[in-house]
């Protein structure tokens, strides 16, 4: 970077860039937030608490395919991954540039493929990656603050692309998720994790 370059850059932006690199995955994650805080949705990842309730109702010898939306920095996908199967695939979809960027430079795994796009396309990514259907999808996307018309869209197309017996998985601050998933899922089943910042609404829809 040249001196002139330095006199352009915007006061303070050296400092946060310094922070960001000092605090890694949590200054990636706080940095995308600041981006796009409508999709991101938290401030600070999910706690071990929320990740381990949010996944216990996964049959996993039975999951070819497990899809995440908004994985940010990964805070489900080691998780995800140590629980997968060896001949499993776990897809993640982010609109965030930053958090896709950082993922396929952090995560080396063969079974984990990070891809920009919005989560309204999973049935178009899942058929790209050789899938009919997914086998259960994830998804931390705040429903409550989506632009209008986007949360619907993305209930009816993971409706559609979850196979029998599957399961969306969604944890949420507030319950306005669960309006969403009602008209695409056979059962709801529900759930509470306080020790998560905030404490976390959780919502497993079933595929009758």
């Amino acid at each position: 970077m040249s001196g002139r370059d330095i006199a352009r850059e915007a006061p303070g932006s050296g400092l946060r860039r310094r922070i960001e690199r000092s605090l890694g995955a949590w200054g990636v994650f706080f940095k995308g937030f600041v981006r796009e805080p409508v999709m991101v949705g938290s401030i600070i990842p999910s706690s071990r608490f929320t990740v381990n309730k949010m996944l216990d109702p996964v049959k996993w010898d039975e999951c070819d395919l497990f899809v995440e939306y908004g994985p940010g920095v990964g805070t489900f996908c080691q998780p995800v991954l140590d629980r997968l199967k060896r001949d499993g695939t776990l897809i993640v979809i982010d609109t965030n540039p930053l958090y896709i960027d950082y993922l396929k430079r952090t995560i080396t795994d063969s079974r984990f493929h990070a891809v920009l796009g919005s989560a309204e396309d999973v049935e178009e990514i899942v058929k790209a990656h050789g899938f009919d259907h997914a086998d259960y999808v994830l998804s931390g996307l705040p429903f409550s603050t989506l632009p209008d018309g986007v949360g619907e869209r993305i209930a009816a197309a993971t409706g559609r692309v979850i196979r029998k017996s599957g399961a969306f998985l969604v944890y949420q601050f507030s319950a306005a998720a669960r309006d969403f998933m009602a008209p695409h899922f056979a059962r709801i089943d529900s759930g509470f994790e306080p020790l998560n910042v905030l404490p976390c609404r959780l919502f497993w829809g079933w595929k009758g």
